[in-house]
């Protein structure tokens, strides 16, 4: 058995470095540029109307009414803001050097346009159902492309990943924060998780949706609102910050990290796993909104990316490096961070860490949880293989509490990665659409009107006709 452990292991860690480090970054990064070039710009020249679509209430559309623009918009941070803002970014620093931040905020810029692109068309290709909407990769690939093949295999690794592997991860993280902060037992832990999980998922994406909408500003706020004071109680030292992450990038400051290389291998990596524009995760949830046109879902969703990493990161690694014994720490991860904010408020610090990871990771527990039940539905609509995912995800969550997982963690990154290949080819071939639905969007704009989606006025649009009648709420 410890020999089939030991090939796994190298399978798995074999596959991630083909993949990670030879196809998907560049991948991504290419794509992002191409859809930034082909949109116009589309993340820049947009972007105060990302501010004024996501206050917007949800439509009725066709006799049916979705989340509305933030509720989908907490869905997705839900999922992308997780225990990697506060550790990974930590982990991005203390290895790839202060530099790493600047080639994070890259990732992200561009990786905005991927995101409007992909969470563009799931609501395109969206389909009705009983709570709403549903949508997301699997079902464009099957109405645009015409190859549900792609949808279903694509559908079976978001499960596996989000679903599955991802939930136990988190779980993981939970129990062991609060053990450490608090020293409850991790059994107690996972069994409170479950509880708490069983009684939102079994509610549907509408509980879902409200309790996301409800946990994921509250505790983004509190964090943002620490994490700013350290920021303003250091004001004299933010420029010499900025200096210090532009310099470290281009190898211009070499006394930490492994020089420009690690710095932008680090950044880079850390921005993909953080914004996740370009892996076909957000579209799923995107594709639950009443918009009257696909574009704003999709400005709202380039937001979210802007949101996780422009804000949420980059505050996490100014607390790092202005943490004055940065240099000398020998902490990485979480534990980096706790002991710099420690340095910054106080020893308090280390305890509300572990209350914010405990409410941020949860949240990505209902988030990541309903990107595999819409593509479990994609699978087999019958409401019986609905209620197995549930358990069999509960079951997840309990096993992650308790679990020493690395292997997991290291199987999540390989489907994320294979999901993410073929989330992006599928995009790049369906890019047209999304650039006609863009400009039919900004032409209604120009005309001084709130855009609406009419699909016979984009040519080469089917499957799509139930989007007809359309009204606002009364």
């Amino acid at each position: 058995m410890d020999k089939l452990e030991w090939l796994a292991s190298k399978i798995v860690e074999w596959g991630n470095l083909i993949l990670w480090d030879y196809v998907l970054i560049y991948l991504l990064i290419g794509a992002g540029i191409f859809f930034t070039l082909r949109s116009k710009f589309v993340q820049f020249r947009l972007f105060g109307d990302m501010f004024k679509v996501i206050s917007e209430e949800a439509l009725e559309q066709s006799g049916k009414k979705g989340t509305n623009a933030f509720q989908a918009f907490s869905i997705t941070i839900a999922s992308r803001v997780g225990t990697g803002n506060l550790a990974g970014v930590a982990l991005a620093v203390a290895i790839g050097g202060p530099g790493a931040v600047f080639w994070m905020w890259v990732i992200a810029l561009i990786g905005m346009a991927t995101a409007f692109i992909e969470s563009t068309l799931a609501q395109v290709y969206k389909v009705p159902d009983k709570d709403g909407f549903r949508g997301g990769p699997a079902y464009y690939m099957e109405k645009a492309l015409g190859q549900k093949w792609l949808g279903i295999l694509f559908s079976i690794l978001i499960t596996i990943t989000f679903g599955f592997i991802f939930n136990a991860v988190q779980a993981n993280t939970i129990s062991a924060a609060v053990e450490q902060a608090f020293n409850i037992d991790k059994v107690w832990t996972g069994i409170i998780l479950v509880v708490l999980a069983g009684l939102i998922i079994f509610g549907g994406i509408k509980r879902i949706a409200s309790v996301a909408g409800v946990i994921v500003p509250i505790m983004a706020v509190i964090y943002m609102a620490v994490a700013l004071y350290v920021v303003f109680t250091n004001i004299t030292a933010i420029p010499d910050v900025f200096m210090l992450i532009i310099k470290n990038a281009f190898g211009l400051e070499e006394v930490f990290g492994g020089g420009a290389g690690a710095a932008m291998m680090y950044g880079i990596r850390r921005g993909l796993f953080s914004n996740e524009g370009g892996m076909g995760s957000a579209p799923n949830a995107a594709a639950t909104a009443g918009v009257n046109h696909p574009v704003k879902q999709g400005l709202v969703q380039s937001l979210a990316v802007f949101f996780d990493t422009i804000v949420i990161c980059s505050l996490t690694a100014f607390i790092i490096i202005l943490y004055d014994n940065f240099y000398q720490a020998s902490e990485d991860g979480i534990q980096l961070t706790q002991v710099a904010l420690s340095a910054h408020v106080g020893e308090w610090a280390s305890i509300f860490l572990a209350i914010t990871i405990f409410f941020f990771a949860f949240s990505s527990v209902i988030g990541n949880y309903y990107y595999g039940e819409t593509n479990v539905s994609f699978l087999n609509p019958k409401g019986i293989w609905v209620n197995v995912y549930r358990v069999v995800v509960l079951g997840m969550v309990m096993f992650g509490s308790l679990a020493s997982i690395q292997i997991v963690w290291d199987m999540a990154d390989l489907f994320m990665a294979m999901m993410a290949v073929v989330n992006l080819i599928a995009i790049l071939l369906l890019s047209k659409i999304a650039m006609d639905v863009l400009q039919d969007y900004v032409k209604q704009r120009k005309q001084g009107t709130d855009p609406t989606f009419h699909y016979k006025n984009i040519k080469g649009l089917k499957n799509i006709s139930w989007w007809g009648a359309q009204e606002k709420k009364k």
